[in-house]
């Protein structure tokens, strides 16, 4: 049984790994990904974004001179 592509694993990042990624403040990530600016799922009280979320906001964000 093959695996449905929406569902292929990735790894979930937190906001630390987010700011990192950024060069910002975790509480400014956490911001973002409450906000929904950054797509993120919510587990409990926890807030995860995958890797492709994150690229797709860095490409959304981008300024085009």
């Amino acid at each position: 049984m093959d695996a449905d592509p929406k569902y292929i694993e990735q790894t979930l990042l937190k906001a630390g790994d987010v700011a990192k990624r950024l060069n910002i403040s975790r509480s400014l990530a956490y911001q973002l990904m409450k906000s929904g600016e950054i797509t993120s799922v919510k587990i409990r009280k926890l807030i995860r974004t995958t890797e492709s979320d994150l690229d797709d906001y860095i490409e959304k964000s981008r300024m085009i001179n």
